[in-house]
């Protein structure tokens, strides 16, 4: 009975450890969508989840303003055919999050096949009642 007890605070502790806050919920599920719209492709919900204001910034140091960063993928000039996060974090403070994760994703950027292996920072902002995307930036993984 005790080993049975053990193991049921052992599960408990390391759930409370993963669990997300209502407010850390809502900006996963909003990093969420930015992924499926970036592997889609798709206008109208990249417009959706980018501030006005955005900056999104490249590995390579370009960076590009909400218009480049929606017609970049829309276009088809990036293009990704898989997107998956790694070890995501968020923070939240106020009206503002800051989420970490890895970025793994297989291209298709001019026909041309890659594979990419990035580590991003996101800036999110809470606009009225969403949250949007106000800054990203990418780095190279060692």
């Amino acid at each position: 009975m005790k080993k049975i007890n053990l193991l049921v605070l052992f599960i408990s502790i390391n759930f409370m450890a993963f669990a997300q806050s209502p407010t850390e919920l809502k900006v996963a599920a909003t990093v969420e969508k930015l992924r499926l719209a970036m592997v889609s492709g798709e206008r109208a919900g990249l417009e959706e989840l980018a501030s006005t204001d955005l900056s999104y910034g490249h590995s390579s140091g370009k960076i590009e303003d909400k218009a480049a960063f929606v017609e970049s993928i829309a276009s088809g000039k990036s293009d990704f055919v898989t997107i998956d996060f790694k070890d995501q974090t968020i923070k939240v403070t106020g009206k503002t999050a800051i989420v970490r994760h890895q970025l793994h994703a297989k291209t298709n950027d001019g026909g041309k096949p890659g594979e990419v292996h990035l580590g991003i920072l996101l800036v999110l902002q809470k606009e009225g009642k969403t949250w949007k995307l106000l800054g990203r930036q990418a780095f190279k993984l060692p």
